[in-house]
């Protein structure tokens, strides 16, 4: 039993610990210290969501009806694109470390946002519910499986989310944001050319 939820959670961090639009999203948050619980636990939760659909037989249904992951990927590359020319923006424009204004409005775009980097990533799908969910369906405990990929989930969400503020102090200078923002522009812009051309 418990080395189903182990394999869960090993099988889920390689999965999720690639640097990625949402994980750059979470970091950039933590970054700048906005919103950061609501942000993890928005990812976290949209994780459990889509392992517990995929062990529950999401992914079959998703490979019975390709056109869907075909619209996913083509509005998830339209998303990435203008999320690239926002940061590519912020780039040319540099500013220091410090918070937005904040405010029911900026609430509500952050939380989108990272709803959009979540569930406009067709990535998300292949691997959160079609891989983790038929690798925990070949376990003979597999809600434990899913249970393991969860708590990886919200470990490495956490970390990512609370551990950002440590390396603010290396990003306080205008010129520091600007590379990050240049290095997020380029690799959603690149994520997003790789969709375009599946």
């Amino acid at each position: 039993m418990i080395s189903s939820a182990l394999a869960g959670f090993a099988t889920s961090i390689a999965l999720i610990a690639v640097i990625g639009s949402q994980n750059a999203f979470v970091l950039r948050q933590g970054l700048r210290r906005e919103y950061v619980v609501p942000v993890v636990v928005t990812c976290a939760a949209s994780d459990a969501l889509l392992i517990s659909a995929g062990i529950a037989g999401l992914g079959e249904l998703l490979t019975r009806h390709p056109a869907v992951v075909v619209v996913i990927r083509w509005g998830g590359a339209a998303f990435l694109l203008c999320y690239a020319v926002l940061a590519a923006r912020r780039a040319l424009r540099p500013s220091a470390l410090t918070p937005t204004v904040q405010g029911s409005a900026a609430f509500r775009a952050t939380i989108l946002a990272c709803l959009a980097f979540t569930y406009l990533n067709p990535h998300v799908y292949l691997d959160t519910v079609l891989l983790v969910g038929g690798v925990a369906n070949q376990h003979a405990y597999p809600w434990l499986f899913g249970a393991g990929s969860v708590l990886a989930s919200v470990v490495w969400f956490t970390a990512l989310g609370a551990g950002a503020h440590r390396l603010a102090p290396l990003l306080a200078r205008p010129m520091a944001w600007r590379i990050l923002d240049a290095v997020v522009a380029a690799m959603t812009a690149t994520i997003a050319a790789t969709l375009i051309l599946q």
